[in-house]
């Protein structure tokens, strides 16, 4: 291959794993990634020579990268991509309550189409259901079958 076409899949590469960091997503990065490796096997005389160039670049990546963990300095870069933020109570955040649990065996009535999802009531207590998959008509009788955290799943009941 021309060196022209080797030195533009190099630049090529690189421009986009650089993209990757303000696009995510992975697929600029990935393309990136086999720019470079491709790269790297026509610019070498054999394929085997290719491979060895490659698993080199990718271990000496690899110890780069779990070096920077480990000083001070380039931890200070890897912390700027970590979100920070917390929601708390303060500032207006209010977790749901955990009492789900209570609705396990209760029956109940939708209130609107449930698509897999929608509202149903429980002696007075409106929630947001989800079904196993199927579709239950507004007005039927269900029952809860199952709780996992603050998604309620039920079924319909057959009259």
């Amino acid at each position: 291959m021309g060196t022209g076409f080797v030195v533009t899949l190099f630049i090529l590469g690189i421009v986009l794993i650089f993209l990757e960091i303000f696009v995510p997503g992975g697929i600029l990065g990935l393309f990136g990634i086999i720019a470079l490796i491709t790269g790297i096997v026509l610019s070498v005389d054999s394929l085997l020579e290719g491979i060895v160039y490659v698993s080199l670049l990718l271990i000496t990546l690899a110890v780069l990268i779990a070096l920077s963990f480990r000083f001070s300095q380039t931890r200070r870069f890897w912390e700027r991509f970590a979100l920070k933020t917390r929601q708390t109570k303060q500032e207006g955040y209010v977790a749901p309550k955990v009492r789900y649990e209570t609705f396990l065996g209760k029956q109940g009535i939708a209130l609107s189409q449930l698509r897999p999802a929608g509202t149903a009531d429980f002696n007075g207590e409106r929630l947001d259901v989800v079904t196993e998959g199927g579709f239950i008509a507004n007005g039927s009788k269900i029952v809860v079958i199952d709780v996992e955290g603050t998604r309620v799943i039920v079924r319909q009941i057959d009259n």
